[in-house]
C-alpha cells in the first residue's frame, strides 16, 4: 500500500478548513493540537493558513480509557492552553484518527476547562476504524488498513508516514 504524502495533503486541508470555518461563520477560531503529531500538523496548518497566533497543546494521557488495556504507559506532559476555552470556537487537530478514543479523551479534557461554543475536528489521516461515532470535519486522506496495520507520523520536518504491522503482542514490529 502506498501512503499519501503529508506535504501534499496540508494545502488541501488548509483550503477545506478555511471553507468550513467560513460556512460556519467562525472568524476567530482557537487552534489546539493533540500532542505530539497533532501539534505538528496544527503548526503546519497554521503556517499554510498564514496565521500567527497561539497554539494550544493538549496531552490527553490522563483521559485515555485504553492505555493499560493496550499495555501502554503514558508519559504525561502538561497541556498548554494559552486562551480561554469557555465560549470559544475550537479547531482540534490530530494526526491519525483510528478508534476515536483519543478524540473522546481530548473532548473530555477540553470540557474540564470550560464549554466551547463549537469544536471542529481536523485529522491528517482517518483510518476508518472507529469504535466511537467520531468523524473529522476536515481530513487529509481516508485509508482502510488491515486489522494488524497502523500508520505512524514522524516529524515535524519533514513529515513522513510509516506503515507498521503489529506483532502478536499488539505492538509495531
Amino acid at each position: 500500500m502506498s501512503l499519501p504524502n503529508p506535504a501534499e495533503l496540508l494545502p488541501q486541508m488548509a483550503t477545506s478548513l478555511s471553507n468550513h470555518l467560513s460556512r460556519r461563520q467562525i472568524g476567530t477560531p482557537r487552534f489546539i493540537g493533540i500532542r505530539t503529531g497533532g501539534v505538528w500538523v496544527a503548526q503546519a496548518l497554521l503556517e499554510q493558513l498564514g496565521r500567527d497566533e497561539p497554539l494550544g497543546v493538549l496531552d490527553v494521557s490522563f483521559y485515555r480509557d485504553d492505555f493499560t488495556q493496550n499495555g501502554l504507559h503514558p508519559q504525561v506532559q502538561p497541556s498548554e492552553l494559552p486562551f480561554e476555552i469557555e465560549g470559544q470556537h475550537l479547531v482540534l487537530i490530530d494526526d491519525v484518527l483510528m478508534s476515536g478514543r483519543t478524540i473522546r479523551a481530548a473532548l473530555n479534557e477540553l470540557f474540564d476547562y470550560g464549554r466551547p461554543a463549537s469544536v471542529t475536528l481536523v485529522s491528517l489521516l482517518d483510518l476508518d476504524a472507529r469504535e466511537l461515532p467520531i468523524r473529522p470535519d476536515v481530513v487529509g486522506a481516508t485509508l482502510s488498513l488491515a486489522a494488524d496495520q497502523r500508520v505512524k507520523l514522524s516529524g515535524p520536518a519533514p513529515f513522513t508516514l510509516e506503515l507498521q504491522t503489529l506483532s502478536d503482542q499488539g505492538r509495531p514490529q
